[in-house]
């Protein structure tokens, strides 16, 4: 990975950390993002030191928030020239109903307009940079949802399991139908699912939630193992050139049916383009 260009999101802790981690140890040149600048820089303090990697950088950001998205790419595109792998990571669950600052139901805003909206605005870097790639952090827990496009932000009817679930169905059919648009433009979009892994995930819904997650996490895997197929993904020629598939521990596998379900894909992208603007 000599000089590529890496960004990663969500990249202060859990699996991002430590996909930015492996990255730089594979030479790259590595750009962690997250929301508080102290974790951003003591993240890349450990990352140099661990990896001997001075090309560490890192960009601050909320991204809940579509207008710290767009500062964002617009801070990265004034830094860096090219930009040769984006992965997507940063996630949320909550296990009650939040809204982002732009009013949207959280899982939804942070799991899959995040993904979007970054991903577009960047998208005429990554063509610029081709061959490049996106990663998208999908879970499994995809499976047996569906998107009701009537109730999108589960304004009735909230449910965690639900919310996220269906945030990470929507990264499917955001990555696959990405990849159709983007087919024979050099630009590759894969989706993975990282396993059940010992990370912070659901810490944000209180002390009680923090107090039982070290026995829930008895049997999870480490960061490093559930990264171990982000860094395949953004690095290894095995899948150069290959796009719209869903991968786990570094295989190719079935998503859920549902998930190809192509008109969907092309309803939930016209949706999103209208709440971030990218549609006017």
């Amino acid at each position: 990975m000599q000089n590529k260009i890496c960004l990663i999101t969500g990249a202060t802790h859990g699996i991002g950390q430590a996909a930015a981690e492996g990255l730089a140890r594979l030479g790259a040149t590595v750009v962690v993002a997250g929301r508080d600048q102290e974790r951003c820089q003591s993240t890349v303090a450990r990352i140099t030191r661990e990896t001997g990697n001075p090309q560490v950088d890192y960009l601050v950001a909320d991204l809940s928030a579509q207008a710290q998205v767009r500062r964002l790419a617009g801070d990265f595109c004034a830094r860096y020239p090219r930009l040769d792998v984006l992965v997507n990571d940063a996630g949320i669950i909550n296990f009650r109903r939040q809204l982002s600052p732009d009013g949207i139901e959280m899982n939804f805003a942070l799991n899959h307009l995040a993904y979007f909206l970054l991903t577009n605005l960047l998208l005429d870097t990554l063509k610029a940079s081709a061959p490049a790639r996106v990663v998208n952090v999908s879970s499994n827990s995809h499976r047996g949802q569906h998107l009701d496009f009537e109730n999108l932000e589960l304004i009735h009817g909230y449910w965690a399991g639900t919310a996220y679930g269906r945030s990470k169905l929507a990264n499917l059919y955001f990555t696959y139908e990405l990849a159709r648009r983007l087919e024979g433009m050099g630009v590759t979009v894969n989706a993975m699912h990282p396993g059940f892994v010992r990370t912070n995930m659901a810490a944000n819904n209180g002390p009680l939630v923090r107090l039982f997650l070290p026995l829930v996490h008895r049997n999870s895997l480490t960061p490093e193992e559930g990264a171990r197929t982000i860094v395949y993904l953004a690095s290894s020629p095995q899948v150069e050139g290959v796009t719209g598939k869903y991968f786990v521990r570094e295989r190719e596998v079935p998503s859920d049916p549902i998930s190809h379900d192509e008109e969907a894909a092309r309803k939930l992208w016209e949706i999103s383009e209208r709440m971030t603007g990218l549609g006017k």
